[in-house]
Formats: C-alpha cells, structure tokens, sequence
C-alpha cells in the first residue's frame, strides 16, 4: 500500500458517522447519501484495513475492539484537518486574514511599521507575520512560500518573481566624528578611496550597492570589517574602525557624522516583490495595493526621493 492516507480518507468521516450514531441507516441519513453505498463503503474500509472494524446486528452496529482504537485516532486526524481548513480560511478572510511580509532590518525601525499603521486605517483586523532578513533570503522565502510579499533592495529582476521599484533612497558616507572630513557636509566618495571600510557580508543587497558605488567612483573599497547589520557597522564606525556607506538611520547614532554623497551618485532602490502567478488572498491584495500606491511616498520621514 503506497499510501494509507489516499486509500482511505475518504471513507473515514463516514466511519466517525456509523461508529456514533451505531447504526447505518441514521448515519446514511446525517451523510445524504444511500444506506446501501455507505454499508459498501465500510465493507470496503474493512477489507482494505483487513481488521473488522464493526460488529453487526442487523442496521445496528457496535464497534469491535479495533473499531474503538481506530476510531480514536480518525477523530483526531479529521481534528486536525478541520483545523487546518479552519485556519487557511481565517488567514484568506478578507477582514482579518494574514499576510506574510518581509523586508529588510533597515526599513524595520520607522518604514514598516508607519506602513503597517497606515494600511491599518482601512484594514484595522488584517494580521501580519513579520519577517527580517536580508534581500536574497527573503526572496527564497517568496519562492517556497514561506512569504506573500516582501521590500528589498535592489529590486531583483528574475522569471519567477514580479517587483516594483517604489522608492529610492539616499545612501550616506558615516564617518567618526573626530575623522579629517567629520567636519564636511557633502563629499565626493572618491576623497575616501584611501579609508578602510566596513560593509555588509557579500550577498547582501546593500553590499552590492556599496561595491558598484565606489568603483564608479574609480576605486575597490578596502573592507576591515564585514557585519550582517547596519546599526553595527555604525557603531564599528563610531569606534574608529572605518567608514560606511549607509541609508540614513531610524535615529542620530552618537559618535558619527553622517556626510552626503555628491559625486557619485549615491543611492539603493527599494521595491515591493512577490511570486509571479501565485494567487494572492484578499488581504495579501490588499496591501500589495497599497504598498503599490505610496510609489516615491515609501521612506517615513524622508519624503519623495530627490
């Protein structure tokens, strides 16, 4: 037998229904359906498990001892799965369903949570499992599943996912205060081609902005420090470690000066990605309206990108 599960689920509500009512008749009734299938339905569930399930008298029946075990473990099987359908169907319920959203630690502290205040306007039972992770976890995640939606950056371009760029976001050289160029506002990046950096670990979206940035500005940065967060790699740069190329912060970090990029162009796309032909719920649609809807109004506090 390949699989029990296959040969018989689909008699096993129809044994739940014979084993309680104790007789074929009432539980063909509660079924609509003819008593003479169901009574052939359970001959066949029984010659298949190859246990006699019931004892018969007549259209009455009683359950054998094999009958009382198995019908325990049926009840909490078809348990589960009513949980199951109950929980998939409270998750697509349009009011207070569930959307799955991930995004990167950056937009963490203002930008999704002002987003999620927002969309909450309208949508005030609408449930969301959050996810933080950096843009190429998250966009596996799409792929299995796992995620509805979610904000990166770069905005991938691949076949088996649709994304839309919905802002763009200045990136800023973090130095420490007491560094020559601590007392500057603006600065070409190629005046820090000589410093040590510290970065994002390869992979990470914002570590490939960093690598394309400086070497249009004609040179590879020299990395000291490698981390997987920017709030550290400020804090590694308030230390005097090195400077950083990074989005501006959810609130000023003491010890650094942050100085902005006028040559090259210094900048992250972020957008709004999704599994291309899966099939959204009515409250993963919703909010991909609406995230769709704030193009260039995305960053909390940053206003339209300049």
């Amino acid at each position: 037998m390949d699989s029990w599960a296959v040969t018989l689920t689909p008699r096993l509500a129809q044994f739940v229904a014979v084993a309680r009512h104790e007789h074929v008749t009432r539980a063909a009734q509660q079924l609509a359906m003819p008593q003479s299938t169901l009574s052939r339905s359970m001959a066949r569930l029984e010659h298949d498990l190859g246990v006699a399930l019931f004892a018969r008298h007549g259209r009455t029946v009683s359950l054998t001892a094999a009958g009382r075990a198995f019908l325990v473990s049926v009840e909490r099987a078809l348990s589960e799965v009513d949980r199951a359908a109950e929980s998939v169907r409270a998750d697509a319920d349009p009011a207070a369903g569930k959307v799955a959203f991930g995004f990167l630690h950056t937009l963490g502290p203002e930008t999704v949570p002002g987003l999620i205040r927002a969309f909450r306007v309208d949508h005030p039972r609408v449930r969301f499992q959050l996810v933080q992770n950096y843009g190429e976890a998250m966009l596996e995640r799409l792929r299995t599943g796992d995620l509805d939606l979610c904000l990166t950056s770069p905005v991938p371009d691949a076949p088996d996912l649709v994304a839309r760029r919905l802002d763009e976001q200045k990136l800023r050289l973090v130095v420490p205060e007491d560094h020559p160029l601590a007392v500057r506002k603006r600065v070409r990046l190629a005046e820090a081609a000589a410093e040590l950096f510290v970065t994002l670990e390869p992979g990470y979206g914002l570590r490939r902005i960093t690598d394309a940035v400086c070497a249009e500005a004609g040179f590879t940065p020299k990395i000291a420090f490698e981390g997987e967060e920017a709030e550290t790699l400020r804090g590694l740069v308030a230390a005097g470690l090195g400077v950083a190329l990074l989005p501006p912060p959810a609130v000023p970090r003491p010890g650094v000066v942050e100085l902005t990029v006028t040559a090259p162009r210094a900048f992250r796309e972020i957008g709004v990605a999704w599994l291309d032909g899966h099939p959204d719920t009515p409250p993963v649609a919703a909010f991909k309206r609406f995230l769709l809807s704030r193009r260039g109004q995305l960053l909390h506090g940053e206003g339209p990108p300049a």
